[in-house]
């Protein structure tokens, strides 16, 4: 059963995004302004409408030896360069294995490992495939090999929710802690779905950007002149402790994640509702999961994907969800620089948030040059300070949605 009384905290945060090969290099490029998105320079881009994404800053394979890289897909090595920083930010605990957590989410899982290996059966046979085809290919094997590099035996998920799984994944931790099944929990998502297969998907359904000529510029969110979103890779990951556990051995803690809001449109595969109530539900019952006041909020990391359908939605969301307290809320899209990495998403959006309220710093929404009109939110277009409402302790919001109707909002106060 959870314990409403038990408080979490994030002790340690890592990225490796298109900004950023770390979570402060991340963190830096997204107040800046930095986009990261670039034309593909791959045969078969020159055959797709869409041409630009948003890569990550560095080969996840240079980054962790040789001979595991060869076992693990993309996206496993993304989630475990993040997992090893935020591990060694958050000074390394000392945590009795039983009462350690993995949960780390993927929309997509390992797909280019699944179309790597289809054609090597095609080509070569089934004596050429790698025995570690399988574990490269499972959703779940990021987080399984995360277990066993941490030793986490207190239990070991993957929840799967498109582009909210990341953030997904985050409030599956605190409540791993807050039931009191964990004490520490790394928790978070990943992705690496910069693929021919993935990209002419996403074209079929004309989801994607064709700024083909401006790659810096292609995502724009909450901009009239906004035609779909750019796809980016990488990884987020947080250590969820609880307070007690933190305090035991004096850890640094970044701020409280005060709880999640979920909800179900129940309206369409791959389109939003237009009313926009999933969203906003999901914001209200973060809240009061949280036990957080609307007039607390100072900012929201807003799902913003650069869509024309889901942009002004999510803003109106806000609005409606916050009242008068909207008045002083500060809205950033960092998915403007980054592009969008789906099941990775929510959880470098929420270190991203994390950083904003330690730095009490909102980063821009780049690419905003014409607003949608009547948003009834302040989107942030350049570094903006953010100033607490009253006496009682700031905070942030995370949203995401995906498809599949999934709403998750993470609520996130100071220490």
């Amino acid at each position: 059963m959870v314990n409403a009384s038990t408080r979490v905290v994030i002790t340690g945060v890592g990225a490796i995004t298109p900004v950023g090969t770390d979570a402060p290099a991340t963190w830096q490029s997204m107040l800046a302004g930095r986009s990261g998105v670039r034309a593909l320079t791959a045969d078969w881009a020159e055959r797709l409408p869409c041409q630009i994404a948003a890569p990550a800053a560095a080969d996840p394979a240079t980054m962790i030896d040789r001979v595991q890289a060869r076992k693990l897909d993309r996206c496993e090595m993304f989630a475990l360069i993040a997992a090893r920083e935020a591990w060694a930010d958050a000074g390394k605990p000392d945590v009795d294995p039983q009462r350690l957590g993995v949960v780390v989410a993927s929309g997509i899982g390992g797909i280019s490992s699944t179309l790597t290996a289809y054609d090597t059966l095609r080509e070569r046979g089934w004596q050429r495939l790698s025995p570690f085809t399988v574990p490269m290919l499972m959703p779940n094997g990021s987080a399984g090999w995360l277990s066993i590099e941490f030793g986490a035996q207190a239990g070991v998920h993957t929840p799967v929710s498109a582009c909210a799984s990341g953030a997904e994944a985050i409030a599956y931790g605190i409540d791993m802690i807050k039931s009191g099944r964990a004490d520490v929990v790394i928790a978070g998502g990943t992705e690496a779905a910069i693929i021919e297969l993935n990209i002419a998907a996403f074209a079929a359904m004309r989801a994607l950007s064709l700024r083909n000529d401006e790659p810096e510029r292609a995502s724009r969110p909450f901009d009239r002149g906004r035609d779909g979103f750019v796809l980016g890779e990488g990884a987020g990951i947080v250590i969820l402790e609880s307070e007690a556990h933190a305090a035991g051995r004096d850890a640094r803690v970044y701020a409280v994640a005060a709880g999640a809001g979920y909800s179900c449109d129940a309206h369409h595969i791959a389109q939003p509702d237009p009313t926009g109530t999933g969203a906003r539900l999901a914001i209200t019952r973060a809240l009061a999961n949280s036990g957080v006041m609307a007039k607390q909020l100072v900012h929201v990391n807003a799902h913003a994907t650069s869509t024309p359908a889901g942009d002004v939605l999510e803003a109106r969301a806000i609005a409606a969800a916050l009242g008068e307290a909207a008045a002083g809320v500060v809205v950033s899209s960092t998915k403007s620089m980054t592009g969008h990495l789906l099941g990775g998403a929510g959880a470098v959006e929420s270190v991203a948030a994390v950083m904003a309220l330690r730095d009490r710093m909102a980063p821009p929404t780049i690419n905003l040059d014409d607003p949608e009109f009547d948003l009834g939110v302040e989107i942030a277009v350049k570094p903006t300070e953010l100033h607490a409402q009253g006496s009682e302790p700031m905070a942030v919001l995370n949203n995401s949605f995906g498809f599949g109707g999934s709403n998750v909002a993470v609520v996130f106060t100071d220490a």
